[in-house]
């Protein structure tokens, strides 16, 4: 398997890469090779990667491994040929040596190479070392553009996977997909083709049919993007990356709409292996949408909802819980929530500048802490100074470790992302008792559930009725798409609705109740008694948007009364 550059004949010249003419260069044989035959083990020096254009790389197949004893080694596929080789030595002006090499793994390891330097020669890497950053390049003409991608990627499939026609294809999915405001975007291979799938105000929409043939190349630019291996395509994995988006040459500016040239997008990838290859999902976490900057009003909460909601988390101890499925915006209210408290409590006051004075007029500074599956967003800003921390498994940090270690920070506020275990609920129920406020979310489908959830996680129901203020629950129902009057247009691509809105149902803690806690009593005796106070129930509070023509009677059946239906039938 070992092979050798040798020479060119006296008197020849050949094509270096960029097109330069170079007079001959005898350049000695090296007879010995030990290079590894996975290309995933090597690291390319740096003047192959600067003076050795990617597609030519990639054109021919061949990658550094590395120089050793003034020699560059260099990996090439079987049909890569020697004058390629030559002037690649040329280029470099120094010896090289070759070894051969699955195409597939070259191929891949060049992509993931020139990505890597992309992004480091842009300073990419994030503060902590591990987050790519990418710039995804925008467009005036998605449509035009992505019909031009595609043609370009399907006409040479074998060099182009990974190369500029698949990047630019995959650019275009994701600003296409920013455009629209999707959530997600699911790349499904099925039988022949790959569906390009994007979530839209909860619900999954198939927006584009690709070739089949093009599932590869466009996981492994996506794989390369968020630094996973690209060669391991068994076995599920998860990444993150972080993009910025650019405008493409002749396209609109940021300032007219066109996707924002310089807007930063958190990336969150998963792969998993299926039958007709790897499924990939990426979840589109976008600052400029930040919830956190949103009023109660604009999530949709009803004057009478907010004002008692906010007389709970004014206070300085005490559990407030957000409830709901996955998706039904628990943490968006909780970061809204959060806002709120900062803004009330010497919000003012961090926002005077320069020269305010210090007698605390405005009322005095939170700490406020946060630990979080992920960080959604960032939540530091002007007027909003709040500690976010990442849960990782693999270093032992948990819910209930961060808990513990927020507590020793000397927090006034606490959000925890969510509380899955009797662990975390302990440690949140004590933090309570102890004078602070804490925020967190359960997955119940209704405000009295939660109540329930927590004694089955063994929390006494004596330290509930000490620790709990008050129980929000929640979903999101989509709004009638005003423009076409619920009647469907391309521009909600014919659903007839575009933007969500919350609804909401709040369980406040008075006596009546604790005495029900008291005795154990189950979540529908609870949820008649809060009736009975006054609680708005979801289904309530989604029949008077239907009476507003704000949503439809069938999506309330959706996204409310189905989910309890079945509740109902689980218990």
């Amino acid at each position: 398997m070992t092979a050798s550059t040798n020479t060119t004949a006296p008197g020849t010249k050949s094509l270096a890469p960029g097109n330069h003419s170079v007079d001959p260069v005898v350049l000695p044989s090296v007879v010995a090779n030990t290079l590894p035959l996975d290309p995933r083990s090597v690291t390319p020096s740096l003047d192959f990667l600067r003076l050795i254009d990617h597609d030519y790389a990639r054109r021919h197949l061949v990658l550094s491994a590395g120089i050793a004893d003034g020699v560059e080694r260099l990996l090439i596929a079987e049909t890569t040929q020697p004058l390629p080789v030559f002037n690649v030595g040329v280029r470099l002006g120094r010896p090289v040596s070759t070894r051969q090499c699955p195409p597939e793994s070259i191929a891949s390891a060049i992509d993931r190479a020139y990505a890597a330097r992309r992004d480091d020669s842009a300073g990419a890497v994030s503060a902590d070392g591990e987050i790519p950053r990418i710039t995804v390049e925008g467009s005036s003409d998605i449509e035009a553009d992505l019909q031009a991608a595609l043609r370009e990627a399907e006409s040479d499939l074998l060099s182009t996977q990974g190369k500029a026609p698949t990047v630019r294809l995959v650019d275009l999915v994701l600003f296409e997909a920013l455009q629209r405001g999707a959530s997600d975007v699911h790349i499904q291979p099925v039988r022949d083709l790959t569906l390009i799938r994007y979530r839209l105000d909860g619900s999954l929409h198939t927006v584009r049919e690709l070739p089949g043939a093009l599932a590869a190349g466009v996981t492994t630019r996506i794989k390369v993007m968020a630094r996973l291996d690209v060669a391991e395509q068994r076995s599920p994995q998860d990444g993150r990356a972080t993009v910025t988006i650019g405008t493409a040459p002749g396209s609109v500016s940021s300032s007219s709409g066109g996707g924002g040239g310089g807007r930063r997008i958190d990336l969150r990838v998963s792969t998993l292996p299926s039958t007709y290859g790897q499924r990939v999902v990426l979840r589109l976490l976008d600052p400029a949408r930040s919830p956190h900057l949103l009023n109660f009003a604009a999530l949709g909460m009803p004057p009478e909802v907010e004002q008692r909601f906010l007389a709970q988390v004014s206070k300085t101890s005490g559990i407030v819980l957000s409830t709901g499925p996955t998706g039904s915006g628990k943490t968006t209210t909780l970061y809204a929530t959060l806002a709120w408290i900062s803004a009330t409590n010497g919000g003012e006051l961090l926002q005077s500048g320069p020269g305010r004075s210090g007698g605390g007029a405005h009322g005095s500074e939170l700490n406020i802490m946060t630990v979080e599956d992920p960080v959604e967003y960032d939540l530091s800003g002007p007027g909003l100074s709040v500690s976010q921390t990442q849960v990782d498994i693999k270093k032992g940090l948990t819910f209930a470790a961060g808990l513990r270690h927020i507590l020793r920070q000397d927090p006034d506020v606490i959000m925890v992302g969510e509380i899955r275990d009797e662990e975390t609920a302990r440690v949140a129920v004590q933090a309570s008792l102890t004078g602070h406020l804490v925020l967190s979310t359960l997955h119940t489908n209704d405000a009295a559930s939660a109540v329930a959830r927590l004694v089955d996680l063994g929390v006494d129901p004596f330290l509930v009725n000490s620790s709990l203020s008050a129980v929000l629950a929640q979903r999101l129902v989509r709004k009638v798409h005003a423009a076409c009057a619920g009647r469907g247009c391309s521009e909600c691509l014919d659903t007839g609705f575009r933007g969500r809105l919350g609804v909401f149902e709040l369980l406040v803690l008075d006596s009546a109740m604790k005495a029900l806690i008291a005795r154990r009593c189950s979540a529908p005796e609870l949820k008649a008694q809060a009736q009975r106070a006054g609680m708005v129930t979801l289904r309530e509070a989604g029949s008077a948007l239907v009476r507003g023509g704000i949503t439809t009677e069938a999506e309330v059946t959706r996204v409310i009364e189905a989910l309890e239906a079945t509740d109902e039938v689980v218990t």
